[in-house]
């Protein structure tokens, strides 16, 4: 398998908060697809960090979903790694597994932006829409840093490959924003980025190709430390966006289910 090619499938929302009951689904999920190219997404909740470290210790490509803080991701490259390790005490090949960690960008800004107007102050509403794009860099700086140093490189000698960062949710919902801000922000090595049709198409129009990943990182600090300023933890925005991630799977999942069911009913009979 090259770097590329790959194709993510979830386990049912229901499991976000079932750890059994998601490593069992993953190991269903490889099993009845069995394709070198599948990632099975497991979201990153509390219950859903050892499900990560348990399927890479069994040799299984995961896609790391709904990560909305700097902590719960440290969290997921911890479990990946542990799970790496375990896979190769056990003789396992690592150049077999593959993982993506989805960090969720614009909802953080959403989030972020609504505790700022409701300070009102001149210095609060200036820190609009600086949230996502700061924490997202350095969570690629945390990504930098846990995989250049001894202990990935002694993976790394075995075969192990990065576990790169997806930017998810790169919409713009604020349209006095941007409608690339979470695209033109976020490029560099390694990174991988989702994008609707709509900013596929504003991106062609009117982006720009060019490394701003670790452009101002310690700007990025200072955002966050401004923020902590005017007392919004940032680990708390994490659990709420994740509380709510869970649930809007939990309904686009019902939706999808609902128009399947309606869609086979109106299938020729045989």
């Amino acid at each position: 398998m090259g770097t590329d090619g790959f194709a993510s499938i979830e386990v049912a929302p229901e499991l976000a908060r079932d750890t059994d009951g998601t490593i069992a689904a993953v190991r269903h999920l490889h099993q009845r697809i069995d394709q070198p190219n599948l990632l099975v997404k497991i979201p990153a909740t509390p219950e859903g960090i050892p499900a990560i470290q348990a399927m890479t210790a069994e040799g299984r490509s995961v896609n790391i979903t709904l990560i909305f803080s700097l902590f719960r991701y440290s969290q997921v490259i911890e479990a990946y790694l542990s799970g790496l390790e375990t896979f190769a005490a056990a003789g396992g090949n690592l150049a077999t597994v593959r993982s993506v960690a989805s960090f969720f960008v614009s909802r953080v800004d959403t989030e972020v932006d609504r505790r700022l107007e409701a300070i009102g102050t001149a210095e609060a509403l200036a820190l609009r829409g600086r949230a996502a794009v700061a924490q997202a860099r350095l969570a690629y700086k945390l990504f930098r840093e846990k995989f250049a140093n001894d202990r990935w490189a002694d993976l790394e000698v075995l075969g192990a490959h990065v576990q790169r960062p997806l930017w998810a949710s790169t919409s713009t919902k604020n349209p006095a924003y941007s409608d690339t801000l979470y695209v033109d922000s976020l490029i560099g090595p390694e990174t991988v980025n989702t994008l609707p049709e709509a900013t596929i198409a504003s991106f062609e129009d009117h982006g720009v190709v060019a490394r701003t990943i670790d452009i101002g990182v310690h700007d990025a600090g200072d955002v966050m430390d401004r923020r902590a300023a005017f007392s919004i933890d940032m680990n708390d925005v994490g659990h709420i966006l994740e509380d709510q991630g869970v649930a809007g799977f939990h309904e686009s999942f019902a939706d999808l289910l609902d128009t399947l069911t309606t869609k086979s009913f109106q299938l020729p009979r045989r």
